[in-house]
């Protein structure tokens, strides 16, 4: 058990699943910057759909934007985003930010644990420094730092935050066994004691990485099974006969991990002089996907004597996956934006996606069912569940005779579709 008073800072996706656990154990302070975020909170809302109301209405739990507040806790739990900028290079700001805010809270004997997704180092190097700065205490005598990288998965309701093996670490033993045992008492799955911070900093970036990697794979034969005219799911299936065979599937790869924590690892090694090959190919196979797929359609619209003027296509789902609200870092835009360069007009669905959110993020504006025109171009970009048990004459009557259709995530019945005289195609 513990004796620690928990604060964690930044409720998005992260954030908030970890102050409730704690906070239905315990009082905790749950802190953001963002007002509105910490006013529906306060209102046992969420908008993310992570935490349902009846759990928060079960969590003792202050939310506040105070920094006066934050100062009640000493086990401070840090869970901000770390993005990457348009050059694909870590942005640190966040971490900055954060590192400011809880610099002015600490006092000591407090802790501060990082879960943020970051290259080995800087827990130690970039922030620590920070803390000192704004706090005025001595990191290591007047208070310690640990690292415990996220696990969280946006949208899954069986893999939650007390259901994943948490990693832990500290800069000394005092401090790592604290933070083993406060994460303890909420984590049933377990705890792993990492021997260093730099060791569970490396863990978590290698996670995505090699998802990224393996999906990549995937994506490239896709490529090249199209080529040979070979549908890749039937060799996937088949292929997946054998025990051994990871069944990973071809898709976008976006989101605020998979396809930015890579960017992490090879900008570290960078510094130290060493240009990564396999990853960085990695990274550029599925970064170019969804304009692969756009031009599979306007190839395919060419090819079924469509004509290109006057075009315009329906995708269904923005979202960076299926089932979840959270459009960050989406590549289902890069679908959209190369059907633009070709001057295709396109209109766009997703039941779950924030229409104003969507607008400021990509400048695209979600249209309800009713309101999707007649299309001779479909692209299912995301497998919401929704796509999934939609009635097949109710979507085939948003597309004309003789249409395109996309299946990226291979959710329609395609032998059915074909006999229907569709010209479809999956990824």
């Amino acid at each position: 058990m513990h004796n620690r008073k928990i604060s964690v800072i930044g409720l998005g996706y992260v954030g908030l699943p970890v102050v409730v656990a704690f906070g239905q154990q315990q009082h905790c302070i749950g802190f953001d910057i963002n007002p509105k975020r910490i006013n529906e909170l306060q209102n046992k809302h969420d908008h993310t759909h992570e935490v349902a109301a009846s759990e928060l209405e079960k969590a003792n739990i202050t939310f506040t934007n105070n920094i006066e507040e934050l100062k009640l806790a000493d086990f401070h739990i840090v869970a901000v985003p770390t993005p990457v900028d348009a050059a694909n290079r870590p942005d640190l700001s966040p971490l900055q930010a954060v590192s400011h805010t809880v610099g002015l809270a600490l006092k000591k004997g407090d802790i501060v644990v990082y879960e943020s997704t970051v290259y080995p180092g800087v827990t130690e190097d970039f922030c620590v420094p920070i803390l000192e700065q704004y706090s005025n205490l001595k990191c290591g005598i007047d208070f310690t730092v640990g690292y415990s990288p996220e696990r969280i998965n946006p949208s899954d309701k069986t893999k939650v935050f007390t259901q994943i093996k948490k990693i832990v670490s500290g800069q000394d033993e005092a401090t790592l066994n604290i933070v083993a045992d406060v994460y303890a008492s909420v984590v049933v799955a377990g705890i792993h004691k990492a021997s260093s911070i730099k060791v569970a900093e490396a863990a978590k970036v290698i996670e995505n990485t090699q998802r990224d990697l393996n999906i990549a794979l995937m994506n490239e034969l896709a490529v090249i099974f199209e080529r040979m005219e070979i549908d890749t799911l039937e060799v996937l299936e088949a292929a997946g006969t054998k025990w051994n065979f990871l069944p990973f599937r071809p898709g976008l790869v976006g989101g605020h991990c998979i396809g930015v924590d890579p960017y992490y690892l090879t900008y570290k090694a960078e510094i130290l002089g060493y240009i990564p090959q396999v990853i960085l190919a990695g990274r550029r196979i599925n970064d170019n996907m969804g304009r692969y797929i756009a031009r599979k359609g306007v190839k395919m619209l060419i090819q079924s004597g469509q004509s290109m003027l006057n075009a315009n296509a329906i995708v269904l789902g923005l979202t960076f996956k299926e089932n979840c609200p959270d459009l960050r870092n989406s590549k289902v835009i890069d679908i959209i934006n190369e059907l633009i360069d070709y001057k295709v007009e396109v209109a766009v669905h997703d039941p779950l996606a924030d229409n104003a959110e969507a607008q400021q993020e990509y400048g695209v504006n979600l249209l309800e069912w009713d309101k999707l025109p007649m299309t001779n171009l479909l692209i299912i970009a995301v497998g919401h569940d929704e796509y999934k048990k939609l009635n097949l004459d109710k979507l085939l009557s948003k597309i004309k005779p003789g249409s395109v259709i996309l299946d990226v995530k291979s959710i329609l019945p395609k032998d059915k579709l074909m006999q229907l005289g569709y010209n479809f195609w999956r990824l």
